[in-house]
């Protein structure tokens, strides 16, 4: 099914986006990889980044502490703490923009339809990717983390908990993931998902229901065209 035909089928009109951050807005999955790779190593557990990429993804570091403690037994005092400050010093260094994400937020702006970030990242994690990136005063008041709520993704806690700050029905929201995580927290609330999905089809986004599209660019008319699905 392609986008459009997905959007057309809706009952409802759209009247929320919710967008995850890593992958999606920031292209900080990369960094996060190398910087986990690194840390997990040194416990004795030999990953690569592919390897914490094809483990890890859509994972909170509160997901991944068990898999690691199974692998390497009983984790240091500290290195949470420090393996966290030496990826929010590498993202304020070398984070980017996804292509098209900056210019989608304000071209969805502009049409009149509200957006928010829901993500498994922490605040802090955010705040930097957000600042890095010059989207931080338009994040503002926007942005939920999985430490808002009793589960992160793939519960549907957090996309529950960001409708309800808007104030909007589940049903009447669009999720804008890349994860199968992230996919099946959106179908568990109850709510559509668009996959972004660059490099074609993704099986693990296809498997919870997720639609996917390619380029970010395409993102606001296809919403824009959402939107006016009569209520």
């Amino acid at each position: 099914m392609t986008p459009e035909a997905f959007l057309a089928r809706r009952a409802r009109k759209l009247r929320l986006v919710i967008f995850d951050c890593d992958g999606v807005l920031v292209d900080s999955e990369g960094i996060a990889n190398v910087v986990t790779a690194r840390w997990i190593s040194q416990l004795g557990w030999p990953v690569t980044a592919h390897d914490c990429d094809h483990l890890f993804l859509g994972m909170s570091l509160d997901d991944m502490m068990p898999m690691i403690e199974t692998r390497v037994g009983a984790i240091p005092a500290g290195w949470r703490a420090a393996m966290m400050d030496d990826f929010l010093l590498s993202l304020g260094r070398e984070v980017i923009a996804i292509e098209g994400a900056v210019a989608a937020l304000d071209a969805i702006t502009a049409i009149g339809l509200p957006w928010r970030i829901a993500s498994n990242s922490s605040h802090a994690e955010m705040d930097v990717k957000f600042a890095r990136i010059g989207i931080a005063e338009r994040a503002q008041g926007r942005i939920h983390s999985f430490q808002d709520v009793p589960r992160g993704k793939p519960a549907p806690d957090l996309f529950l908990a960001t409708a309800l700050a808007e104030g909007v029905d589940p049903a009447a929201c669009l999720v804008i993931e890349d994860s199968a995580n992230g996919a099946r927290a959106a179908r568990a609330a109850g709510m559509d998902c668009l996959g972004y999905a660059p490099l074609g089809h993704d099986i693990g986004l296809l498997a919870e229901g997720a639609v996917p599209f390619r380029s970010m660019y395409d993102l606001p008319a296809l919403l824009s065209a959402a939107q006016r699905i009569p209520t």
